[in-house]
């Protein structure tokens, strides 16, 4: 009898785990759902400014200095006189694919800045007679594509992607464009409105930024939120590495600061 229970006990068990295979199969495989970036997360990154020297960065030290473990950009001239943009290059790589995440913050009410890539020298160019010429300077001046982080145009210039020296604005923030060549930009899709995008950028205080280019294809985000994606298939604009430049410029007196500066390079 008691044979014959655990016999019992036995089929039943092996029949019910039978069940259940063929539930779970039925119901497919187990899904992983993505979890949201941490900003904190620097597996496989280098800190590529220490917080105490510029080592490893090519800066005019008229206008860059080390305060309190930022690197610092600052003007102080008066209302309205216009500053010439300069950049603190990073001469430790040109990368082609990379990730940077870093913390930025800009003061003063016409604070303009930005972070450039795949970046290079600009060839000198006479402006166009009677346009406004912009004060630069030429030894730290980059050309190249741009993640703008600039207070101008109250604000909507933070998050859009641009080229410096070249196409101007690419993409509006909270845009997705594809660039091909000899075509106009085709705009294939939109993250959020720009409306409800303004309100996430803190003026005058740290903002998180996380760049990702990956082939032709660039992402940039700004504290937690993708705020421009770019596929870039215009060969005779597209360059495939540069070096990394953080922008100091805009009228009057600006303060702009970056800290906690992390790479990573494939």
């Amino acid at each position: 009898m008691k044979r014959a229970l655990a016999v019992t006990c036995l089929a039943v068990s092996t029949a019910l785990l039978s069940q259940q295979s063929q539930t779970a199969a039925t119901r497919g495989p187990v899904r992983v759902l993505p979890v949201d970036v941490d900003p904190n997360d620097h597996e496989g990154f280098t800190q590529i400014f220490d917080g105490v020297s510029l080592k490893g960065w090519d800066v005019n030290p008229a206008v860059w200095t080390v305060k309190d473990g930022a690197l610092v950009g600052e003007y102080t001239s008066q209302e309205g006189t216009r500053n010439p943009q300069t950049f603190a290059i990073y001469r430790g790589a040109e990368p082609s694919d990379f990730e940077l995440k870093l913390e930025v913050k800009l003061e003063g009410e016409q604070a303009d800045s930005g972070i450039q890539y795949h970046s290079y020298p600009p060839p000198l160019v006479k402006p166009r007679p009677g346009a406004p010429v912009f004060p630069q300077d030429p030894k730290w001046n980059l050309a190249g594509l741009q993640f703008d982080l600039s207070l101008q145009r109250d604000g909507n210039n933070i998050g859009i992607l641009a080229e410096g020296g070249g196409r101007g604005i690419i993409g509006e923030r909270g845009q997705i464009v594809h660039t091909q060549t000899g075509k106009t930009p085709q705009l294939l899709g939109e993250l959020a409105s720009t409306k409800d995008l303004a309100s996430f950028f803190k003026p005058h205080d740290w903002n998180t930024v996380h760049l990702i280019v990956r082939g032709h294809t660039v992402i940039q985000r700004i504290n937690g939120l993708t705020v421009a994606i770019l596929i870039d298939d215009d060969t005779t604009k597209w360059k495939p590495s540069g070096v990394i430049g953080l922008q100091c410029a805009g009228p009057g007196s600006v303060k702009i600061s970056f800290r906690n500066v992390w790479l990573k390079t494939s």
